[in-house]
């Protein structure tokens, strides 16, 4: 069952109208990769800001963009094509990750009828940066992996962060999810491994095309912009390690 406890809500500000939209979640965790991906296919689509996700349990910060104070957690959609997008600026807690996750699935779920979410995990080398798997919550989304020609990820493991936080709600919900695990730089803004995960696995899942070109060519504007996320992640990240006593993301 999944969570109704929850701190976090949905203040919707947005009207749009959209008829079983697809989840596209982006968090900004390993190599910001989920966040690149996000940025990127928002600006594309020229999505309108439908509303914020706001909680007592995020951290008392004052994100801004262009100079502007915004709300750390910003959902972005759009009718056509059907998608909704939630953005957030910094990588959460474990207890503020569980209570976006909640908040997502019984604020939002009525909305979509499936989930695709970006997921970075450390790459054990250079060269498997770009590396994409896949783990889904059943056999829909598994045929739809399949069809897009994206393997199963063969270990036995798991992902925590608010990437993990949504897959299990949605997986608990009955939402059809899938997580599209991308192996990129644990730390260092990686716009190389966000490209690869959008050309070998969600294009071939969504119905419009995500240019990438603008990964290629911008890419050290790319990691200036995204350098304070990934230093607040990695910041985060040693904290909760030094807590538990292991690795908190991926094994």
């Amino acid at each position: 069952m999944p969570r109704t406890d929850t701190f976090a809500r949905f203040e919707r500000r947005g009207e749009t109208t959209a008829e079983s939209p697809t989840l596209i979640v982006g968090m900004p965790e390993n190599g910001v990769v989920g966040s690149i991906v996000v940025n990127q296919i928002t600006k594309q689509l020229g999505l309108g800001h439908e509303g914020n996700i706001v909680s007592e349990s995020f951290p008392n910060v004052s994100t801004f963009g262009e100079g502007k104070v915004r709300d750390l957690v910003r959902v972005f959609a759009g009718a056509d094509p059907p998608v909704v997008i939630p953005h957030c600026d910094i990588a959460l807690p474990m207890s503020a990750s569980a209570d976006l996750a909640t908040c997502v699935v019984n604020d939002l779920a009525a909305e979509f009828e499936r989930a695709i979410i970006m997921a970075g995990v450390p790459a054990p080398s250079e060269e498997q940066i770009g590396e994409v798997t896949g783990v889904v919550t059943c056999e829909e989304t598994e045929n739809e992996l399949r069809e897009a020609g994206v393997q199963l990820e063969p270990s036995v493991g798991y992902l925590t962060g608010a990437s993990g936080a949504i897959l299990d709600e949605c997986y608990h919900a009955n939402v059809p999810t899938m997580a599209l695990v991308v192996k990129a730089h644990p730390f260092f803004p990686d716009p190389k491994a966000a490209q690869a995960v959008i050309e070998k696995a969600l294009e071939p899942l969504v119905d419009f095309e995500i240019d990438t070109g603008e990964l290629e060519e911008q890419t050290d504007e790319i990691r200036r912009q995204m350098e304070q996320v990934s230093r607040h992640f990695e910041q985060l990240q040693n904290s909760q390690e030094r807590r538990t006593g292991t690795s908190s993301m991926y094994q």
